[in-house]
């Protein structure tokens, strides 16, 4: 975890004009954090879940923490955030028999769950991914097995569409960058640990802040004059992404 992460979202919690903060993580430190962040004004939080064996979670995460995970996602509940949403991307012949399994899990404890279509981001090694690649109506298909889904209005503002599992308070999203593109009306504005703004994670182009901020310390009017002019004509530049490549940051 970052170092200082937590005084940084007590600073963001604090705003009054902020209506919701919400931060997407891997599970494994909430079971010592999830209390912090709900004391700092985090409203919901997403948590990456793929699969809910062991074994399989360590293949897919190259980190065998399950236990620690699930440890965290049940101190999370408890610590009484508004909404815990699992993140789950769904590829056939590694996890695609466990949609229904983590539409149970999510259902049982209360939880959302945003199935994700896999990006091409990046090399790897381990899968091809126009083989393993599992559209979001598949994956409704497979739920819709087992489950009634009915459309929602639920929105979190991003492209996520949901539909809510009846009988229960769970919204079963989907994001599909590629069965039902998105791009353009893509609303994610991205901030690094570096301080780079980022438009879009399909495209290499970025803006550099931290380097604006320093060079204009303090000076907020100076910043926004050179950022309306040099700055906003070089972020146009980085905004001409390919839509194949585009993706949400699962919100």
């Amino acid at each position: 975890m970052r170092k200082g992460l937590t005084g940084l979202l007590a600073q963001l919690g604090a705003r009054a004009e902020l209506e919701d903060l919400s931060i997407t993580t891997n599970g494994s430190q909430l079971s010592i954090l999830a209390a912090d962040l709900k004391a700092a004004g985090v409203t919901r939080l997403n948590v990456s879940l793929d699969s809910l064996r062991a074994e399989r979670f360590a293949e897919l995460t190259r980190r065998d923490k399950l236990a620690q995970v699930l440890e965290g996602i049940e101190t999370a509940r408890r610590a009484g955030f508004r909404r815990i949403k699992l993140n789950s991307v769904i590829q056939k012949g590694r996890n695609d028999d466990e949609v229904l399994d983590l539409v149970h899990f999510a259902v049982e404890h209360g939880l959302d769950i945003s199935f994700i279509e896999e990006m091409p981001l990046g090399q790897v090694s381990s899968h091809e991914r126009e083989i393993t690649f599992c559209s979001s109506d598949e994956v409704r298909e497979r739920i819709e097995a087992g489950y009634t889904l009915v459309r929602s209005s639920h929105t979190t503002g991003g492209p996520s569409r949901y539909w809510q599992v009846a009988g229960s308070e769970t919204q079963v999203g989907f994001i599909s960058p590629h069965s039902n593109n998105f791009c353009g009306s893509c609303n994610r504005v991205r901030v690094t640990a570096e301080g780079k703004l980022v438009l879009c994670l399909g495209h290499d182009g970025a803006l550099d802040l931290k380097s604006l901020m320093r060079r204009y310390p303090g000076t907020a009017t100076a910043f926004v004059r050179h950022w309306s002019t040099p700055c906003s004509s070089s972020l146009k530049n980085t905004s001409s992404a390919p839509t194949s490549r585009c993706r949400s940051s699962a919100s």
